[in-house]
């Protein structure tokens, strides 16, 4: 009786494991598809990408598309824009979230609690109400198509200062207390001992900031016109007509643009799902 128990124990979770390993090739299907899709229209002809029904695989296979997108568009300006913009902001962002989450995880002083969320309610703001005011300010610096007008309003981040703030809140007191002992002031402590200690965190935000700088497209659609100053998601805007589109050679610009993250997300993903997975370790 025992035995017969005991396979239908095996048996059940064979099932359970069927059905969970289905429902997640399934999500991955979901996930996949689209960028299968956008590959298969970026090597088709325009006549193929218009014509009804849709076809899926390519009648003749257009590796041409991705050599009409550098005559199109200054593609390799537009990348050069791109990493120095997304380089720019990640740094800037990783200097001035890990200071103002330090002091807000390790130091104690009047309004601490009462500040933090002021700053936290920053996310609860559409991103899209900042954009007047920051074109107001950009164009009064004399910054609309400079690198500088792209990366300046990104340098900090509330989101970015919580995220490192979990870190150092789960740092264990022991370590200031032996570094103040042998003489450390806060900015050591927190330079040398601190830091270090919040890698996966600080790898999570790097990760997460080229990410969102990479696509991000509504801020440099505003405060870029030129496009040897555009970054490539506001330059692959521009190869959308009012009333014509080129959807493969679109698609061809949409795949050499994401590459480079896709590459660098498949090299990372380890770190980034470690740093993500310890944020919540202590609030």
């Amino acid at each position: 009786m025992r035995d017969g128990a005991m396979a239908g124990s095996r048996s059940t979770r064979r099932r359970g494991t069927a059905a969970t390993h289905l429902v997640l090739i399934a999500g991955a299907v979901v996930m996949v598809g689209p960028f299968i899709w956008e590959l298969l229209t970026s090597l088709k002809t325009f006549s193929e990408t218009t014509h009804l029904p849709l076809t899926f695989l390519p009648h003749r296979w257009q590796w041409s598309n991705y050599v009409r997108v550098f005559e199109q568009l200054p593609f390799r300006q537009m990348f050069l824009n791109t990493v120095l913009m997304a380089a720019g902001r990640t740094f800037a962002q990783l200097v001035f979230c890990s200071l103002a989450a330090y002091a807000f995880a390790r130091m104690r002083f009047r309004g601490n609690n009462l500040l933090f969320g002021l700053f936290l309610s920053v996310l609860m703001v559409p991103s899209q109400l900042f954009l007047i005011p920051q074109y107001v300010i950009i164009q009064d610096l004399g910054w609309v198509n400079t690198l500088q007008g792209l990366i300046v309003p990104g340098m900090f981040s509330a989101f970015g200062t919580f995220l490192l703030r979990q870190f150092f809140l789960a740092l264990p007191h022991d370590i200031e207390e032996a570094a103040r002992l042998d003489g450390a002031n806060a900015f050591q402590i927190f330079l040398r001992i601190a830091l270090p200690l919040a890698k996966p965190g600080l790898l999570a935000l790097t990760i997460l900031t080229v990410l969102w700088s990479w696509n991000d497209l509504m801020y440099p659609l505003v405060v870029t016109t030129d496009p040897s100053a555009m970054p490539l998601s506001a330059g692959l805007a521009t190869l959308q007509g009012e009333h014509f589109t080129d959807y493969s050679l679109l698609m061809a610009g949409s795949i050499m643009a994401t590459a480079p993250m896709i590459v660098a997300f498949i090299i990372l993903q380890r770190h980034f799902i470690q740093g993500i997975a310890f944020t919540g370790a202590k609030g």
